[in-house]
């Protein structure tokens, strides 16, 4: 696709392709065609005392802005408690996870870049539905 063929996005709070995964749901702003395949940008929410995916890397780079809440990161072999107004930047190739060990609601914002990580969704939703999300200890 070319650029000059991209059509400008506007979403209301709370609009965007929705997943849900148990505790754990995503909400797709713009990915694939609409980047490009230049980044993905979703919405991660966590019901309280929720684990996240579990520990794993990518190629990609995953940028995470916290936006409610407050949610812990895996980066590397450490864990740090990310409050609203965070940002993480787990690069390509590092191991990272999240939690939310909260008794309240944490969403981030994730931008993944390069971008077509939306493709992936239904085999992450799958696999969440035969394994589904954890409890923290805070619960």
């Amino acid at each position: 696709m070319k650029h000059e063929d991209r059509k400008p996005i506007l979403l209301a709070p709370g609009q965007g392709r929705s997943y849900s995964m148990g505790p754990i749901s995503a909400i797709f702003k713009a990915d694939g065609e609409e980047s490009a395949g230049a980044y993905s940008i979703s919405e991660w929410w966590l019901e309280p005392y929720s684990k996240g995916p579990g520990a794993h890397s990518h190629n990609e780079d995953d940028i995470f802005f916290v936006i409610e809440g407050t949610m812990s990161f895996l980066i590397g072999e450490a864990w740090t408690e990310a409050p609203k107004g965070s940002f993480v930047l787990a690069p390509s190739g590092v191991t990272h996870d999240f939690e939310n060990r909260s008794a309240s609601r944490a969403g981030v914002l994730n931008i993944s870049t390069p971008g077509n990580f939306e493709q992936h969704m239904p085999q992450i939703v799958s696999w969440f539905e035969q394994h589904p999300p954890g409890k923290t200890g805070g619960s």
